[in-house]
């Protein structure tokens, strides 16, 4: 017996497993929203089921999968009591490192750890997985939901997924593919994304900004744009892939580390890509960044996307095509650079800046040219 003679339970430990069954409850439709007829069993099994069997239409699939998480932005949404916009940032981090390599993502799972059950919580993050997974054109086929009391306060909780999909083999992208003469072409970010937010925070906390203060460059609250979901590339992605007269090479997700480091993982050893900085305006959110804090551009641009979320490699003759589906499918694009042999760059003299070897990709380097533009 315990020192107050009273039983202890589950329950008086912290864990409400009827919560988990009413959040399991409110979430279920949202869900099942993105199930086709490939994915068997209902919500609440102990697995997910996918055929499989439409693969045999592939001469050599190739399975691609991808795992990761939403890192500290997580904190704004629970800040700001708004959770149904993470699910999209979390989405965006695992769907869109798969569509890199031309794979169709097919289904995802996720796993969320929290101090406590609210059951209306746990369902507006899960609509909001689901709601992206739509977007991406990827089934949610299952989940977790973890309750930690004594780890995590109540109101805390932690976002993960994982996520398979599929390529043939003749169509994989990758460095392989590039050549030199290929142009890059980026495609706008929605915001800050999801990385870089340690950074983020520390400087309005420095500051001393509250997130609801209004900021007449967002024309919104702070909160507002520091909590802009993740843009979803995925089905954006793919329908370039598939694009015969487009013909793209590679893709590259600016993700942790900035778009340098980024597109480095993807050229190939003896090709070097020249990003003209200041062929976009970086979004004001980014500015505000580095006004606030004082912080460095070199930082700035090693650890937030500054407005490019994700970047084709493609040929010359296939810019135009590209930038003309991405206008149809409401994705802001324009050239960014071109890629050239690294014994041309050796020839002119101009080294410039070089970003290479990162990730621990020993392939192509990444020269950056100008100076960024923030109006």
């Amino acid at each position: 017996m315990s020192a107050s003679n009273a039983p202890i339970t589950y329950a008086s430990a912290g864990v409400d497993t009827e919560a988990g069954d009413k959040a399991v409850e409110l979430m279920k439709d949202a869900v099942r929203a993105t199930h086709g007829p490939q994915v068997l069993g209902g919500v609440g099994g102990f697995a997910g089921l996918y055929d499989a069997s439409a693969l045999t239409r592939y001469r050599k699939p190739l399975l691609a999968s991808s795992t990761d998480g939403v890192g500290t932005k997580v904190a704004l949404a629970q800040a700001m009591d708004i959770h149904d916009t993470i699910g999209f940032d979390l989405v965006g981090m695992v769907v869109d490192d798969i569509v890199v390599v031309g794979a169709e993502p097919l289904f995802m799972t996720d796993y969320i750890a929290c101090g406590s059950v609210v059951p209306e919580r746990i369902a507006d993050i899960v609509r909001g997985i689901a709601a992206a997974c739509s977007v991406a054109g990827t089934a949610l086929v299952g989940g977790e939901t973890a309750e930690h009391p004594g780890l995590l306060e109540p109101d805390e909780y932690d976002v993960a997924g994982a996520a398979t999909g599929v390529v043939e083999a003749d169509a994989l992208l990758g460095p392989e593919r590039v050549q030199a003469g290929d142009v890059l072409l980026a495609m706008g970010a929605s915001g800050l994304h999801s990385n870089g937010y340690s950074l983020v925070r520390r400087v309005i906390a420095v500051a001393g900004w509250q997130l609801d203060r209004e900021v007449a460059e967002f024309g919104r609250t702070l909160g507002a744009e520091l909590l802009e979901p993740t843009r979803v590339y995925a089905a954006d992605c793919l329908a370039l892939a598939r694009a015969r007269d487009v013909g793209v090479h590679a893709f590259t997700h600016v993700t942790g580390g900035g778009l340098a480091a980024n597109l480095a993982r993807v050229l190939p050893a003896g090709l070097v890509a020249d990003v003209d900085r200041s062929s976009w305006v970086v979004p004001p959110v980014f500015d505000m960044v580095r006004r606030l804090g004082s912080v460095p551009w070199s930082d700035l641009q090693n650890t937030l996307n500054l407005g490019v979320g994700m970047v084709a490699v493609l040929p010359a003759e296939g810019v135009e095509a590209a930038r003309r589906l991405c206008a149809e499918r409401g994705v802001p694009a324009w050239e960014l650079g071109v890629v050239r042999s690294a014994e041309d760059i050796d020839r002119s003299g101009d080294l410039g800046e070089i970003v290479s070897g990162t990730k621990g990709v020993q392939g192509g380097g990444v020269r950056l040219l100008g100076e960024y533009r923030t109006s």
